[in-house]
């Protein structure tokens, strides 16, 4: 058996040593927020933490992870879901359909820890998840509102349809 430090509890498991740590953490540990998208590394859906700084789980061999490292998923961001990122989310009604949004907050919370009042370019820039819904504008919006940083001249509509400047 293998151990990995996952949301701050030690657990094993016994795949391969070549599996993704992505169906390690789906499949063997039951944490299902960490989304398959590509497999390939480019859309983020399966972005976790290691060590604190994002990584594309999809393309990680589980044996490349050592039991001393830290993995975060987004199960372990926050205990209650109140992790100033996931209330800008549910505040700004960020997600459309929602499945790459466990990913967009991993990497966001990886920028502000690094960069925790960051421009709109750098949110850009840091950014690199792909949402097929197109939600990029609340995105940028929920980053800087979670940072504390006003977003003057972001465009927000929300699934009501009542638009807003963020």
């Amino acid at each position: 058996m293998a151990t990995l430090h996952v949301n701050g509890k030690r657990r094993e498991h016994d795949a391969e040593a070549d599996t993704p740590l992505l169906w390690v953490l789906r499949e063997q540990l039951g944490l299902t927020g960490t989304k398959y998208g590509c497999g390939v590394a480019q859309c983020g859906a399966c972005t976790v933490h290691i060590d604190g700084a994002p990584v594309r789980s999809c393309v990680m061999p589980c044996a490349a992870v050592q039991p001393e490292q830290k993995v975060v998923t987004i199960e372990g961001l926050s205990a209650k879901g109140d992790h100033p990122l996931q209330k800008a989310w549910a505040q700004l009604d960020v997600p459309q359909c929602g499945y790459c949004q466990s990913g967009m907050i991993m990497t966001a919370a990886a920028l502000l820890k690094d960069k925790p009042r960051p421009t709109a370019a750098e949110i850009d820039e840091a950014i690199g998840n792909i949402c097929r819904c197109g939600t990029y504008n609340r995105v940028r919006a929920g980053i800087l509102q979670a940072a504390g940083v006003p977003a003057t001249g972001i465009q927000v509509t929300h699934l009501a349809g009542e638009g807003s400047a963020a």
